[in-house]
């Protein structure tokens, strides 16, 4: 047997993990260098990252669980209602198959054919996935995206973290900013490895927007520090 494997397949957890991830290395370097740009104490600086990064985790894990959840509402309820339409109305729900196979190209007395070899074999997949566009692959899995989520949130914000551990001077926003540039490089380009994309596009993507999020939060910490 011939067997392949997609990104297709894993983009559910992969882009809970990526989005996690990221988030954590942007989110809790920039409170780390914006509050060190104000002149905050060593001590005052780390609990600010670990606050940021259990928040953070508890926040990305609530959001992707509900939001996936919701997602996962709204396909119980499709499924639910082709179940209906294939139990009251067979002969409609044969037709509809028959006529987007039609539209794929086939000719009509093969569109038939296709139709109800599919429908006899598995009726509700059928229509799930070519009326629906919806297959097992990319079906909602609220626990595993929060799980995720979660999980690569607090890996990317302990990154950050270690550099707080790391140095303790006053050049600690610029060298927290240039780790965590170099962190969401690699991030951008397992990323897309991961999933199988020209990694130069993600590099570029993920590091432009966390330099612009660490450049206004040191801004920020260094006007403050200006009005002390």
């Amino acid at each position: 047997m011939h067997c392949e494997t997609h990104a297709a397949e894993r983009i559910g957890w992969l882009r809970a993990a990526i989005l996690g991830a990221n988030d954590g290395i942007v989110s809790t370097a920039s409170l780390i260098a914006g509050v060190a740009a104000a002149g905050a104490a060593q001590s005052s600086i780390l609990v600010t990252g670990v606050a940021g990064l259990v928040a953070g985790a508890m926040s990305m894990a609530a959001g992707e669980y509900v939001s996936v959840s919701s997602q996962g509402d709204a396909e119980k309820a499709d499924i639910a209602r082709e179940r209906h339409e294939l139990r009251t109305q067979p002969d409609y729900e044969l037709e509809e198959l028959t006529q987007i196979y039609e539209g794929r190209g086939l000719d009509r007395a093969l569109a038939e054919e296709v139709a109800q070899v599919l429908t006899s074999h598995n009726a509700l997949d059928s229509h799930l996935r070519d009326e629906l566009g919806m297959s097992r692959d990319m079906r909602a899995r609220p626990v595993q995206a929060a799980a995720a989520s979660a999980a690569s949130f607090s890996i990317g914000a302990a990154l950050p973290l270690l550099v707080v551990l790391l140095d303790t001077g006053r050049s600690l926003p610029w060298t927290v900013s240039a780790a965590s540039l170099a962190f969401l490089a690699l991030l951008g380009a397992l990323g897309a490895w991961a999933g199988r994309a020209p990694a130069g596009r993600a590099v570029l993507r993920v590091t432009f927007w966390g330099a612009f999020a660490m450049a206004a939060t040191i801004a920020i910490g260094s006007l403050f520090d200006a009005a002390g």
